[in-house]
């Protein structure tokens, strides 16, 4: 492989015209990569179709993409990715030829050809067979295994972007791998994707934040110029601007700090995240999450569809989701965070932001049945500092449903917390994060398992587990959905259930010393998951079907599955998962609540 052609794989594809290493000389200047955009390009790289080809590429029989370990050590300087040592680029992976043939993206000939549909055989169990479609759905960049796709049903003619590598819905791939003892497809989807965020951002002229990681990416195979046998393997991040909506997913990197971290206690290995790009990557996602705003609360402001409810349901603010894994994956980057004279101010602002995150959803995101009866009786329009209602919060926000439905014994963190507004909606994933990263206290964690056995019939039914509970139904789903005909009452993200979220129930019941609750839910999945052929998720008010739109062998349903099962084996595993209270934090929030009422100084105006 030529230097042009580690320009492509090693390099962030390009850099924006604003960036100060975007006056670095590069022999290789005619294989920058398709991410590219100077002022003067722009508008004519949009118009391109498909995967750019490179002009100057040294033709090759054979892909021989650079090796991971073998890439560049990165700096940050002036907020700027620097390579050095390009000269490293004729390190090769080795030969992945098929004869007479080049090897695609996804061990497809050429990239383009139809593979056959799998062959399902029937398997002894179902954890033998969810371990057979795991394996079928990874894939593989240059020989080597960097993830699994979305969905892998070998009759759906139209995957759309469901045979992309997700990095939310690898998560549990990983985790799967890591407990089987499997640990290099982790380790090559962590750097790979880590090569990706530098990569540069752009729709309609305006690019995001360094730190952003994608959504989604594609191993693609395009054909070099002037020999239609020779072909390159490229990967085709998704950063949110061909994703419906075009939103950016804050989620991701947060997902990949957390992941990173259990594979480090999990293989042992700590070399990955001490190496000097992933600790850059680390940071650069930190000082994204860190950056100064307009906001006056700790918690991250995002808009709709920017995790895993990825479509419009009225989540934008200040979503429990989001809140949760920012400080799980806060909590997790400063233990692999390595001491030096320029962290300083990063680890103090992430400990300043852990204390207050902490206090604010604590706070102000819980309900039982005592805070429910306050909240009832608030007065509204209390203009003070020491006021109850701090968000002038209505009591005619408290639903009908809500008032039948909240158990005398259990509680949760409400969906959302804004100016006058209380999502009180109960999000799974959100609350069940809360317990596994000591978002939520010991007795607000118990509290939340509780509601989740109290009202069993609501959240598991017929399959685990409820995205959230209850649907927006009539005209409350017309405005904040927009009537969207997919997330109508009691499908998909609008209370539909999703059995990937077996693993995060899991391990959330593990660490309250509560496993019974994981099996039950996992001996519910099991009567009829794979019967049903591994669907994304279930429709109806009580999960009876199939959802109307559920891709069929969803790999992270898949995975899910086979997370919880490993972990009810060997209960020890969570803890690559779950984070312990923090007695720093723990004695902040308890000097914080002694302070009690803020004296004020006497003021003048001048």
């Amino acid at each position: 492989m030529g230097i042009a052609e580690v320009a492509l794989h090693s390099m962030p594809g390009a850099f924006a015209a604003h960036s100060p290493a975007s006056n670095l000389p590069l022999a290789a200047d005619a294989a920058r990569g398709r991410r590219r955009r100077s002022a003067n390009s722009l508008h004519s790289s949009r118009a391109l179709q498909g995967p750019v080809r490179f002009p100057g590429l040294r033709a090759a029989v054979e892909c021989q993409c650079q090796r991971i370990d073998d890439l560049a050590r990165v700096t940050e300087g002036n907020g700027a990715w620097v390579k050095d040592a390009v000269d490293k680029a004729s390190h090769a992976l080795g030969d992945v030829r098929v004869p007479g043939q080049a090897v695609g993206g996804n061990g497809s000939v050429n990239g383009s050809a139809a593979k056959p549909p799998p062959q399902r055989r029937k398997a002894s169990s179902v954890e033998d067979e969810a371990w057979e479609l795991l394996r079928e759905s990874v894939v593989y960049y240059c020989g080597s295994p960097v993830g699994t796709i979305a969905a892998n049903d070998p009759n759906d003619a139209n995957p759309m972007n469901y045979d992309q590598v997700f990095i939310r819905d690898f998560i549990p791939s990983g985790i799967a791998f890591l407990l089987k003892g499997e640990y290099e497809i982790v380790r090559n989807f962590i750097l790979h994707t880590l090569q990706l965020q530098s990569w540069e951002k752009t729709m309609d002229c305006h690019s995001p934040g360094q730190g952003l990681m994608p959504a989604s990416f594609k191993v693609r195979t395009i054909p070099l110029d002037g020999d239609e046998d020779a072909t390159e393997e490229v990967l085709d991040p998704d950063f949110g601007e061909a994703a419906i909506g075009r939103v950016a997913p804050v989620d991701s990197g947060l997902w990949w700090i957390i992941l990173l971290r259990a594979y480090g206690k999990c293989s042992g290995d700590l070399t990955v995240q001490e190496r000097i790009d992933v600790q850059t990557g680390i940071k650069m996602i930190l000082k994204l999450c860190l950056a100064d705003g307009f906001d006056m609360f700790p918690t991250l402001l995002v808009t709709d569809g920017s995790c895993m409810i990825d479509r419009r349901m009225g989540i934008h603010g200040h979503p429990l989701e989001i809140q949760a894994l920012f400080y799980s994956a806060l909590l997790c980057a400063r233990e692999m965070l390595t001491p030096e004279d320029g962290s300083a101010d990063l680890i103090r602002a992430l400990n300043n932001r852990l204390i207050a995150l902490s206090f604010h959803i604590r706070e102000y995101y819980w309900v039982d049945m005592q805070k429910l009866n306050e909240i009832y009786r608030y007065k509204t329009e209390e203009y003070s500092y020491d006021a109850v209602n701090k968000f002038n919060i209505y009591p005619d926000q408290v639903s009908p449903w809500l008032v039948e439905w909240i158990p005398p014994k259990g509680g949760y963190f409400i969906g959302n917390l804004q100016p006058a507004h209380m999502d009180f909606r109960f999000f799974s994933l959100g609350n069940l994060w809360s317990i596994v990263s000591s978002l939520a206290t010991t007795h607000q964690s118990h509290a939340i398992l509780d509601l989740i056995e109290s009202k069993w019939s609501d959240l598991v039914a017929e399959m685990p587990l409820k995205i959230c509970y209850p649907a927006l139904e009539n005209q409350e789903w017309k405005i904040i959905t927009g009537s969207d005909p997919k997330n109508t009452p009691w499908s998909y993200h609008n209370g539909g259930s999703w059995p990937t979220l077996l693993w995060q129930l899991t391990v959330a019941s593990i660490k309250m010393n509560r496993p019974e609750i994981a099996a039950k839910a996992v001996e519910v999945a099991e009567r009829r998951i794979a019967i049903d052929k591994w669907p994304e998720y279930y429709d109806t008010k009580r999960a009876r079907f199939i959802g109307k739109q559920s891709r069929l062998y969803q790999t992270w349903s898949i995975a899910g599955y086979l997370v919880a099962k490993q972990l009810l084996d060997k209960p020890d595993a969570a803890r690559i998962l779950s984070n312990d209270e923090d007695a720093e934090i723990l004695n902040a929030l308890s000097t914080n609540r002694k302070r009690g009422k803020k004296v004020l100084k006497k003021t003048f105006i001048v």
